[in-house]
């Protein structure tokens, strides 16, 4: 089936949009792992299927495929693109945006400058939540590792995150670092791996290596949960400007009992066709 397809991205975390509000495409692993080729397909960290919504408050759908074929619950630099694309081909001229998600509804606003906000909802610290193998929640968490020792931060922003605090993150392995967290027993759904630098208390250093992904240019999820983390720990204030290796994204957080917003941009890159 030769579906239409847009290629966008949020700071370098790129995506491939198809609409499938007739329920028509068929979808699997296998597809969402040939398209991602970036050799042999269309290249991708995931793949936004935009759907029909079954909640009655939501205004659009939409469901995440990583690269490796795996469905996952959440991911905010996605949102921003679904709600930029969905303002492009006037499905709504609804500002704000509901949008629902496997797990969650998000809301988005479209800003004047073309940036958009995202209602990520509350950071979920709770170990069953997130999820994560702890008797009782804590700040800081240990986790025994072939390498020795780490402390972490454990959250949930729709998917399961680990931060990790780092001065030197640039000469950091990510990868090697991150895959012994992620493969650990005590998250059973695995996680995206953060390591960030504080630089002051209005703005930090992050990357993220993602499930299914690997690192990626920016990931919008990750960096409300690095600031979340970071705010938990007394290390920043209530507006942050997270810097990826895509750019920066602005979050804002008062705080337990209240929503966290992410702020960034959405940008097209081309579209096409392509065999399903």
């Amino acid at each position: 089936m030769l579906t239409p397809f847009t290629k966008m991205h949020g700071l370098g975390n790129d995506f491939v949009v198809v609409d499938n509000r007739s329920g028509h495409l068929p979808l699997s692993p296998e597809t969402a792992r040939r398209l991602a080729d970036r050799r042999e397909g269309v290249g991708f960290d995931q793949m936004l299927v935009i759907e029909t919504p079954t909640m009655a408050q939501a205004d659009v759908a939409f469901r995440i495929f990583n690269a490796d074929g795996g469905e996952v619950e959440h991911c905010g630099n996605g949102a921003r693109c679904v709600a930029a694309y969905v303002r492009a081909h006037e499905f709504t001229d609804v500002n704000p945006l509901t949008m629902q998600l496997p797990t969650r509804h998000v809301t988005a606003r479209t800003l004047p400058d073309g940036d958009v906000s995202i209602d990520m909802g509350h950071p979920a610290f709770a170990p069953a939540e997130i999820p994560f193998d702890a008797s009782q929640q804590h700040v800081v968490y240990t986790l025994d590792l072939p390498a020795g020792a780490v402390e972490l931060g454990a959250v949930s922003m729709g998917n399961p995150h680990a931060v990790t605090l780092h001065e030197e993150i640039d000469s950091l392995d990510l990868e090697a670092f991150a895959v012994p967290v992620q493969a650990h027993a005590r998250f059973p759904a695995g996680v995206n791996v953060g390591a960030m630098r504080i630089i002051d208390r209005q703005n930090l250093q992050l990357r993220v290596y993602e499930r299914g992904v690997g690192e990626t240019q920016a990931c919008g999820t990750g960096a409300c949960a690095a600031m979340a983390v970071a705010r938990t720990w007394g290390l920043v204030d209530a507006d942050v400007n997270v810097r990826l290796r895509g750019g920066t994204l602005r979050i804002s957080w008062r705080g337990v009992g209240h929503p966290l917003w992410m702020t960034g941009p959405a940008a097209f890159v081309f579209t096409g066709e392509v065999e399903f």
